[in-house]
């Protein structure tokens, strides 16, 4: 039953915006990429891209798809499979094709289509998923470079290592062994984004947080991490890198595990409504129109009880499209009003709490005698350094080597939102 699920992927398409598949991979017999024209009868039908289904039947297929950097992942299944395991699989390709080649994009992919082959066939076989770690990959196929690809031209080679990766060959497939450091370093950074909804009144309607702990790892040998946490509890709907150890995380809600060498993303958590979310900062608006004109008003600044800074402020106003112009002048930063897509944005940058309040005001024009157009929706994007919203705090990582003895000499420094470890 196992081997009849794992083998979920028949075909892969790769589409760009314009909706040319400009790339397909099979690992069985061929799909004719007419097959997409079910993904497009689907596009078509929705206002944007995230309007597609993830999940679309066929008479004879399923598609499942992803939309990243704008472009879609069709994968093509025959029977049916886990949909979240095709999902996590699509965005793992991603992933690395944005490691190699420093983007995903159509440009990138054109340029690399020889190892994008290469890849995809090490991270599939035959519709099984076999290596999918990028410590594993780098191993198995050398990213490209001038260099490389000289010497593969004229030699004939390809990126592709001769040899079998250590780590295949052992009960921890995600890291290789032998790894060797003169420093030994851990780096973990706790990243927090919130997704609310503000009432005119300042009122929250509902927030989330989606939240994430990256981790970069620089330690000799096999080592074995725990790290512990003052508040776990706050953590819900986890997603785990297969290294944890997901029984001890239930029993103790502690994070033991094996790390692979280099940088991986070792948790994903989301905080529902149903939490209590502190809002970082206030967004007070005031609108009103009267025949041909309008005005808006906007105060944006940070709660006096968070102590932190507010940068990359970014204020974006979508309007009626029958607006015809949009005159705001703000005290900072900058503005710009595209009269194509009637979308206003005000690049605020910092705040500074010890200067002037940020605010925003100017007229409105739309033609005399059209119908008074609703009142716009202010969307405001911004960042904080060192902050977990959550309220997650890390009380300590312990760290051992592979005869389960701690590293010698470890300092750490810890901080809201980051915290290392060094030897």
């Amino acid at each position: 039953m196992i081997s009849d699920w794992l083998k979920m992927i028949h075909s892969l398409f790769i589409i760009n915006g314009q909706r040319d598949v400009f790339m397909e991979k099979h690992w069985k017999s061929v799909v004719n990429k007419s097959i997409c024209d079910y993904f497009f009868e689907e596009l078509s039908n929705g206002s944007s891209a995230d309007d597609v289904q993830p999940v679309i039947a066929t008479p004879h297929h399923y598609l499942v798809s992803i939309y990243r950097d704008r472009l879609y992942l069709v994968a093509v299944v025959t029977q049916e499979v886990p949909p979240l395991f095709v999902i996590e699989f699509l965005h793992k390709v991603v992933d690395t094709f944005t490691e190699y080649f420093d983007e995903c994009s159509e440009t990138a992919i054109k340029d690399n289509y020889v190892v994008v082959y290469e890849l995809l066939e090490e991270m599939l076989d035959n519709g099984y998923p076999l290596a999918t770690e990028s410590n594993i990959l780098q191993e198995l196929i050398k990213p490209p470079n001038i260099i490389r690809s000289v010497v593969n031209t004229v030699t004939g080679k390809s990126n592709v290592s001769e040899t079998l990766p250590t780590g295949q060959l052992s009960n921890v497939p995600w890291r290789r062994s032998g790894v060797k450091y003169t420093n030994n370093e851990a780096y973990f950074d706790v990243v927090e984004e919130i997704d609310a909804i503000i009432d005119k009144s300042g009122g929250t309607v509902s927030a989330e947080i989606t939240g994430w702990i990256d981790a970069a790892i620089k330690l000799t040998g096999m080592p074995d991490l725990c790290l512990n946490f003052i508040n776990p509890r706050v953590l819900d709907d986890v997603s785990f890198h297969p290294c944890v150890r997901y029984k001890k995380w239930e029993q103790e809600k502690v994070l033991s595990f094996v790390p692979p060498d280099g940088n991986f993303r070792l948790i994903s958590y989301h905080l529902s409504s149903n939490n209590v979310v502190a809002i970082p900062m206030y967004c007070r608006s005031s609108v009103s129109f009267k025949d041909g004109s309008g005005k808006l008003d906007i105060t944006i600044g940070p709660k006096q009880t968070m102590g932190k800074l507010l940068e990359d402020v970014v204020i974006t106003v979508p309007f009626n499209k029958v607006v015809l112009t949009v005159t705001l002048t703000g005290n900072q930063g900058a503005t710009s009003f595209d009269p194509a897509t009637k979308i206003f944005t005000w690049k605020v940058g910092k705040i500074d709490p010890q200067r002037l309040t940020p605010t925003l005001k100017g007229n409105i024009q739309f033609p005399v005698g059209s119908p008074i157009p609703e009142n716009p929706t202010v969307m405001v994007d911004f960042k904080i350094h060192q902050l977990a919203t959550s309220g997650l705090k890390v009380n300590r990582l312990d760290m051992y080597n592979e005869k389960y003895k701690p590293f010698k000499g470890v300092k750490y420094l810890t901080k809201a939102g980051r915290f290392q470890f060094r030897t």
